[in-house]
């Protein structure tokens, strides 16, 4: 009688997605708009308030 076979095919693994992608998906969809919205407009308004430009609000 031959040898039985042993067969170790592993096939497709899946892979766990990477922390970059995870990131850019979490911050991209739909549910977290209002959140990156509302940083994103704090950090433009604390980078102008840091420029030069912040002295059109002084008055003359």
């Amino acid at each position: 009688m031959p040898p039985k076979s042993i067969h170790q095919g592993k096939g497709r693994t899946l892979q766990e997605p990477s922390y970059a992608r995870t990131a850019m998906q979490s911050i991209t969809s739909q549910e977290n708009r209002s959140v990156v919205t509302a940083i994103g407009l704090f950090a433009v308004g604390v980078a102008f308030l840091h420029s030069s430009w912040s002295e059109i609000l002084l008055p003359m």
